[in-house]
């Protein structure tokens, strides 16, 4: 359903349906109730009519005519009253099935007796029964039929009770139905980008428990299997030192001095290659480093320091003013690999450090480089993408870099993303909890 007032939450739909359901089987109850409440009273009240009119018909004969106006009074009711004359003969007999029913009721019980006839009046049902008594006086009955009985007075609030119970309860069922996939989410959206198993309790009832440890044990087999990803990894890294550095000392002893330098670099390139890739792999599913209280000023002003006493143009302003608590050699493997990707593509590297208007730190690494197309701001965080396709690695890198980087970032739960800058250059933004 794509209506605008349909809920997206299956919480609000379970509860919208089941409480339309019970509120609209309510009403029935009670339109059934009231309906069959108004036949009875209306068969109860044709016969009451019925005997006593016909009582009070008798009386009125046998009185003499000087006492008769002194029982009227005695005698009306509230759905009729008697007259001592011909009263409004002017109408058509009423068509209201109500008014239909006492006339046939009254005809019924004094008829015989007494010839009548029936003439309605105005569009309530109200009608004149005409007759004459025995001396031949005139006699109407004025009947103003009964809408049904009236309600008690605490009955609407008994019904708005009746409604307030069905809305908690189903709002109590449906919180416990939906209370399991809530936190099968959460939990689904705890494993995070290190994939560590967070387990999911093993309790309720038998579909939820089944559901809880299927879960857990899915978790189980993703990290053995990233895990045993990552020992492969790190072992194919491992063995791959030793051909390489073999490799490099047979390049040094080349009497070829036009080669010597090409080989030497595409050694170097392939030793990097190889470290940058099982640094992805552990930034990505690799063991976590535990999480700390650190001065981030300190620590961003130490790896501004160590950049330039390397020669480097990196740069800092601002400062965070409290101390934060996170992985501090992750977080300095994030913001160096933005501001490596800062001096590569913009000869240089300032650091924005500070807060956002929720709180939250905010670290910014600028350059004045060429920028990125806005349709690949996205797309460079895939693993060894690169703009510049050459693949060489002094103008392109192998890649990884900024994949990396998001993947530490996501560990860390903040946030990694790019922005072209309006004067130029690009805009590296982190932000941490």
């Amino acid at each position: 359903m794509n209506s605008n007032w349909w809920p997206r939450s299956l919480y609000a739909r379970l509860a919208l349906i089941l409480f339309a359901g019970l509120a609209a089987a309510q009403g029935l109850s009670v339109a059934l109730t009231f309906t069959e409440r108004d036949q009875a009273t209306t068969n109860l009240m044709m016969g009451y009519v019925e005997r006593e009119v016909a009582s009070s018909v008798a009386l009125l004969d046998l009185l003499p005519a000087a006492e008769r106006p002194a029982w009227l009074p005695r005698l009306a009711r509230r759905s009729y009253r008697f007259i001592l004359g011909p009263g409004e003969t002017v109408g058509a007999m009423p068509d209201e099935k109500l008014s239909a029913q006492i006339a046939h009721s009254i005809e019924q019980g004094i008829g015989r007796s007494y010839p009548l006839s029936v003439n309605g009046l105005g569009n309530e049902g109200r009608m004149q029964v005409h007759l004459r008594l025995t001396d031949g006086s005139p006699l109407t009955i004025d009947v103003q039929p009964m809408r049904g009985v009236p309600l008690s007075p605490w009955l609407p609030y008994m019904l708005a009770a009746q409604l307030a119970i069905l809305a908690a309860c189903c709002w109590f069922a449906v919180r416990q139905a939906v209370r399991p996939l809530r936190v099968l989410a959460e939990a689904a959206d705890a494993l995070g980008p290190d994939l560590r198993p967070v387990e999911l309790p093993e309790r309720g009832p038998s579909e939820v428990l089944r559901s809880a440890r299927a879960f857990n044990a899915m978790q189980k087999r993703i990290a053995a299997y990233v895990d045993e990803r990552v020992r492969i990894l790190a072992a194919i890294s491992h063995d791959l030192q030793t051909p390489i550095t073999r490799m490099r000392l047979r390049v040094d002893m080349m009497d070829d001095e036009a080669q010597q330098p090409r080989l030497r670099a595409d050694l170097e390139e392939l030793q990097g290659l190889v470290k940058d890739g099982i640094g992805y792999a552990r930034a990505m599913h690799g063991e976590r480093e535990p999480a700390r209280a650190i001065d981030l000023d300190a620590q961003l002003d130490s790896l501004v320091l160590d950049y330039r006493d390397a020669g480097s143009a990196v740069n800092l302003d601002g400062r965070i003013g409290a101390p934060v608590h996170t992985r501090p050699k992750a977080l300095r493997r994030i913001v160096g690999n933005l501001v490596d990707n800062a001096l590569r593509y913009g000869g240089g590297a300032d650091i924005v450090a500070g807060r956002d208007r929720q709180g939250a730190v905010l670290i910014r690494v600028l350059d004045n480089g060429p920028g990125i197309p806005a349709g690949q701001l996205e797309a460079v965080f895939e693993p060894f993408f690169r703009l510049e396709a050459s693949r060489n690695r002094d103008t392109g890198g192998t890649g990884l870099g900024l994949a990396i980087a998001r993947q530490l970032a996501g560990s860390l739960g903040g946030t990694l993303t790019l922005h072209n800058r309006p004067e130029g250059g690009l805009e590296a933004r982190l932000t941490l909890p």
